[in-house]
């Protein structure tokens, strides 16, 4: 099974104390990218401050409700966007996430479209694959000593989350393409024409900066996750090279149609999943 994450020191406003235990543990969690830094739709929220063992994680968390699940919030670069996604503490946004019983996350994220003839500007892509170009300089696991762990990682992303993130994007008339492969390259630069055209024409689909190790860490973690992409940009495809003014100003213009999507998802994801992420580290551990 996955490992224990034990939530022994948080620090929180003293009068929400017993408010805050009432939810543990925490159904859903959602991490919240370029842009898109503002908790609204958790209902009676409540800061809370999570120690890690591996240190700080992007924010606090933010708690509450979201159509009656118990919801948990953090701004993956923090409510200032002052972290870069290189130096994001993956580890400790995920520790985090299971110490408060979270299941479940939601992590949408902006993107560069690699396909501009298929995947437009604003269009989700509900990715299926990741193809990982962070080099290693990630810790991208929970397991560096002692215990031996071998995660499967042939799936990355929960199919039972993918199925219900398209499905609602459908419902609400927002493009979306059901499948697609995430590029992950570490930042902060953005690709040279060469690498972007090498992934092209790989026939990959997005490319971002966040999605590994996050994937691998909740799958070890026994916690189903799902990446929402959104183009911002065509990479170096199009008229316009990207640039970080540019991924925030389309993010901006678009951030709506995410938060809709987001909370649509709420009460359509069931209390039991009919997936294997949470079960995933079973026979992995040696």
């Amino acid at each position: 099974m996955a490992f224990e994450a034990k939530l022994d020191y948080v620090v929180i406003d003293r009068s929400k104390q017993s408010e805050f235990e009432s939810l543990l543990p925490i159904e859903i969690g959602m991490f919240g990218g370029s842009g898109n830094y503002d908790p609204t739709l958790v209902e009676n929220p409540i800061e809370v401050k999570v120690f890690t063992p591996y240190g700080a994680p992007s924010d606090n968390f933010i708690v509450g409700t979201v159509k009656g699940r118990s919801f948990a919030f953090l701004a993956r670069h923090g409510r200032s966007h002052t972290i870069p996604p290189h130096m994001i503490n993956y580890r400790a946004n995920i520790w985090g996430m299971k110490a408060l019983g979270v299941k479940r996350i939601i992590s949408p994220a902006a993107c560069g479209s690699l396909q501009p003839d298929k995947i437009k500007l604003g269009e989700f892509v509900i990715a299926d694959q990741i193809f990982d170009r962070t080099f290693g300089t990630r810790k991208d696991t929970f397991f560096e000593g002692g215990t031996i762990a071998h995660v499967g990682f042939a799936e990355p992303f929960c199919p039972e989350l993918r199925k219900i993130a398209f499905e609602t994007a459908q419902e609400l008339g927002f493009k979306a393409h059901d499948k697609g492969t995430y590029v992950c390259i570490n930042g902060p630069r953005f690709s040279t024409r060469a690498e972007s055209m090498f992934y092209h024409n790989q026939g990959w689909d997005v490319i971002g900066m966040t999605a590994y190790p996050e994937a691998a860490l909740a799958r070890e973690a026994g916690i189903c996750f799902v990446n929402i992409s959104m183009p911002t940009d065509y990479d170096v495809h199009g008229e316009e090279v990207v640039s970080h003014e540019l991924v925030l100003k389309t993010m901006a213009s678009n951030i709506e149609r995410v938060r809709k999507l987001t909370f649509a998802m709420i009460d359509k994801i069931p209390k039991s999943p009919s997936c294997e992420c949470q079960t995933a580290m079973k026979g992995g551990i040696f």
